[in-house]
């Protein structure tokens, strides 16, 4: 370990300050703490996401807890309400089962989850186990499709992480009989490539989305958090368009799926926009109404007055604190260590809204390699400053902690992991704002739309604040 530990020092402290991006390496034989899980956390998280619907795992007794202590409590001390973690139906396979097989256990809990749960919507997910040793779970589970809404997911962990595990769920959701081609309503949109508790503002970040839109008179179905979750799935095909925030989630396909966005249209015709990220702030989130407002023929006087009002009281508020920068931290260098919606989002609000100086730019979530030159264009080309960041796609924490060292930002976007020690280790002020944050609890607070941008310009500046 040791050894291996001063071959990575020395790899990285050749190449500073520009580091390699990465942009063809996906996977090490081993990752330390990444921040993500398995295809079955992904699978799971999105089930968990769905107000009303109940996961049913097919897999060892310890994937639920597991994913509660690796998915749920670092998604802002979540515990899934009451169908997450302990509370969450489980086959608990154990050696019998995989000799003998677990298909009679599978539908027998399927059958008592039913029976003794108020849910309208069962998603049955598999794990390693079953994959291995062949269980025809396709098989059982159709027998209660005939009466119920259920469908199968498989996504053995050793396949793919938990983003793309969101991938395979809408995989299984489309091809099954429960979406059903509608009458398109002109002013509808479905908001595609949030990853519950992965993101782990998701439900404030979709909540000002869905309230923006509504004071246009345009519905966005933002599918996770509100409303019924199975009504929602069922209005996807009712939408003139989908809208994808996220540089490749939904839009591209990864390891086991075909995209979401692509199968949509394929089945229902629905055509689809990408917007890199979670915009925030007011430059971001003007752009992304502004871009979906034109795209669906929404009156450009109403458009243009909407989006004026929106500004000039966000830009009244962001003034307040503008002594506090000016004063005490003008012109900083800063770091990012998030997913790469988020990444994207926080490093053009911090550098073209606040100023500050881009120094490094690091993304966990792991992104098919065929857009990370994508998503480095995306970042690069549209800031407004002189400096570019390095950007680098990384999931070994390690590796994270390794190439933040001897740098000059002194403000640090990253986890709660880098919380505790990055005064200490790095000399910054530290926003815990990325998977996984341990340190508070996450319930509408976000930093997605105008009011989301206040929020991290707020949270930012009280990192350094004080009496004088």
């Amino acid at each position: 370990m040791a050894k291996n530990s001063e071959k990575i020092k020395k790899e990285i402290n050749q190449s500073k300050y520009h580091l390699d991006p990465k942009t063809t390496d996906i996977e090490r034989e081993s990752v330390e703490a990444p921040r993500y899980g398995c295809a079955l956390s992904g699978v799971y998280a999105t089930t968990l996401g769905l107000n009303n619907a109940i996961p049913i795992l097919h897999s060892g007794a310890g994937c639920g807890v597991a994913h509660l202590f690796g998915t749920l409590y670092p998604g802002g001390q979540s515990c899934g309400q009451n169908k997450g973690g302990t509370a969450t139906p489980c086959s608990c396979l154990v050696e019998e089962h995989v000799i003998l097989g677990g298909e009679e256990k599978l539908d027998n809990l399927i059958d008592s989850t039913i029976k003794i749960s108020n849910s309208n919507f069962y998603v049955v997910i598999s794990g390693c186990v079953p994959s291995l040793i062949g269980d025809d779970v396709d098989s059982v589970v159709e027998n209660y499709q005939f009466n119920h809404d259920i469908i199968h997911v498989n996504a053995p962990g050793f396949k793919a992480h938990s983003f793309e595990g969101y991938n395979l769920f809408w995989d299984s959701l489309i091809e099954s009989d429960i979406l059903q081609k509608q009458e398109v309503e002109k002013n509808t949109i479905n908001i595609l490539g949030v990853l519950p508790y992965n993101n782990v503002f998701w439900k404030g970040d979709l909540y000002e989305i869905k309230q923006l839109f509504a004071a246009l008179g345009v519905n966005a179905n933002v599918i996770f958090g509100y409303g019924d979750g199975l009504t929602n799935l069922k209005n996807v095909p009712k939408a003139a368009l989908n809208v994808v925030v996220n540089p490749w989630l939904a839009e591209n396909s990864g390891i086991l799926s075909i995209a979401a966005t692509k199968k949509l249209k394929e089945k229902f015709g629905t055509p689809y926009i990408t917007f890199p990220g979670i915009p925030i702030g007011a430059k971001q989130t003007s752009s992304f109404i502004d871009r979906v407002g034109r795209t669906l023929n929404i009156d450009e006087v109403k458009l243009s007055n909407f989006i004026k009002s929106k500004e000039k009281n966000y830009y009244h508020i962001f003034e307040a604190p503008g002594d506090a920068i000016i004063l005490s931290r003008p012109n900083q260098y800063f770091a990012v260590v998030a997913d790469s919606a988020y990444a994207i989002g926080y490093t053009k609000f911090l550098t073209n809204e606040l100023g500050y100086l881009p120094d490094i730019v690091q993304i966990t979530d792991n992104p098919p390699v065929e857009v990370r030159e994508k998503i480095i264009k995306e970042i690069n080309n549209s800031l407004e400053s002189t400096i570019t960041p390095d950007v680098i796609f990384e999931a070994d924490t390690y590796r994270i902690r390794e190439n933040l060292k001897d740098r000059p930002f002194t403000f640090l976007l990253s986890s709660s992991l880098e919380a505790p020690t990055a005064s200490e280790d790095f000399g910054a002020c530290h926003v815990s704002a990325a998977f996984p944050i341990l340190s508070s609890a996450v319930l509408v607070n976000h930093y997605g739309g105008y009011y989301g941008g206040l929020t991290l310009f707020e949270d930012l500046v009280s990192t350094f604040v004080g009496p004088l």
